[in-house]
């Protein structure tokens, strides 16, 4: 994780997004994005999710393609 998201999201919350990215809840993301991602599961492309913590901080979760690393991240950290 990132700074950011270290220092403004409470640990239990990015667990229960994290469980979310695994099982392929991808949170808030478009249509295009959702659809990227289900065909990033059989192609292997990077898979991204958005998720809001309770006080409504926006956060991404970016699996890379060889599903090697997972960052999670601010959108103003990308």
């Amino acid at each position: 994780m990132t700074k950011g998201v270290h220092l403004s999201i409470a640990t239990d919350q990015l667990v229960v997004a994290l469980l979310r990215h695994a099982k392929g809840d991808w949170g808030d993301v478009c249509d295009e994005d959702r659809h990227t991602n289900e065909e990033s599961l059989t192609r292997g492309f990077r898979l991204l999710s958005e998720y809001r913590s309770l006080d409504n901080t926006k956060f991404w979760i970016i699996s890379e393609a060889d599903r090697s690393c997972t960052t999670i991240l601010l959108p103003e950290e990308y």
